[in-house]
């Protein structure tokens, strides 16, 4: 393994929050959801459907889909990929029952089970580019939507190493979330190694692109998780992860940059089944607890992952 797992989960939200920070010059929110689906997973230590609605109900969170709400839906399911990613068939199970929530529309379902899936192939290491897309059809099973057509085109593209005006002309003939997320993939795929030129290219749109200035907050933050998984943590340029989260003083309804961090470790710790973490998740984003802290107990051995 070349990277820790808790790399690659910090990757996730760094890389999610960068990619919308990148996006928009206003108070970055399309985490909030997700942040509330962590802290019930560290708070219950599996999926809890009706926690998960008690507190977006708390949190006054609106659950109607439009149509620029697809990011905040597939981001609100990452918590979810993150703690069923070793094992593909409680994966699809639990996105699956988790999309319930907002009861979202086949295409929708389709464009969170493809980032889910490959996300987790980031976390077990999994990912190979040439075979990434025909894996991802073959997860999403048979369906109506026209996603696993538009994944073949960008597969086709890539195979002739199109450039990124010809892909954006060939997938604006295509519906717009699919479209949205076949750029998110294109761009991942296309400059695999390096997180920062993924990010900015699909941030890159001129004034005459206005099908693509529509999502483009959501399908940037998006296409950063992508890349934060597979880079990790380590591969986001430092000067980005000091710079930008200065800039917005409270990311993702938290107080600041440092508690999502935080989260994510915690989360990883649950995940394992090594750490007994207390029931009250307030306590998460105090100084020292955590991975560095000494307020965890260990109650199992080092490595030992218990069945969920």
């Amino acid at each position: 393994m070349r990277y820790s797992l808790v790399s690659r989960v910090r990757g996730i939200f760094l890389g999610a929050f960068l990619g919308e920070s990148l996006a928009t010059h206003n108070r970055c929110d399309l985490g909030a959801m997700t942040i509330l689906g962590v802290q019930s997973l560290i708070e219950y230590g599996r999926l809890d459907v009706d926690d998960w609605l008690k507190r977006y109900q708390q949190a006054a969170v609106d659950l109607n889909i439009t149509h620029i709400a697809w990011g905040k839906i597939i981001l609100a399911t990452l918590p979810v990929v993150i703690f069923f990613h070793e094992d593909t068939i409680k994966l699809k199970k639990n996105l699956l029952q988790v999309l319930q929530i907002w009861d979202t529309n086949p295409v929708m379902t389709d464009a969170a089970l493809v980032i889910g899936y490959v996300i987790a192939q980031s976390l077990t290491e999994k990912l190979d580019p040439i075979t990434l897309i025909p894996q991802t059809i073959s997860f999403l099973g048979k369906t109506t939507t026209s996603i696993p057509q538009t994944l073949l085109k960008v597969n086709s593209l890539l195979a002739q190493d199109a450039g990124l005006e010809q892909v954006r002309g060939e997938l604006t003939k295509q519906e717009e979330l699919s479209s949205n997320i076949a750029l998110a993939i294109y761009c991942f795929l296309s400059t695999l190694e390096d997180f920062r030129l993924t990010v900015l290219r699909v941030n890159n749109h001129t004034r005459k692109q206005e099908y693509w200035c529509l999502g483009s907050q959501s399908r940037s933050a998006i296409t950063g998780a992508l890349s934060g998984a597979y880079n990790t943590a380590v591969g986001i340029p430092v000067n980005w992860q000091v710079l930008f989260p200065a800039t917005n003083s409270a990311p993702w309804g938290l107080k600041n940059f440092s508690q999502m961090l935080e989260l994510a470790n915690t989360l990883v710790e649950v995940w394992s089944g090594v750490y007994t973490v207390t029931p009250n998740t307030q306590e998460l984003t105090k100084p020292g607890y955590g991975m560095n802290g000494n307020l965890l107990s260990i109650y199992a051995a080092p490595s030992v992952i218990r069945p969920r």
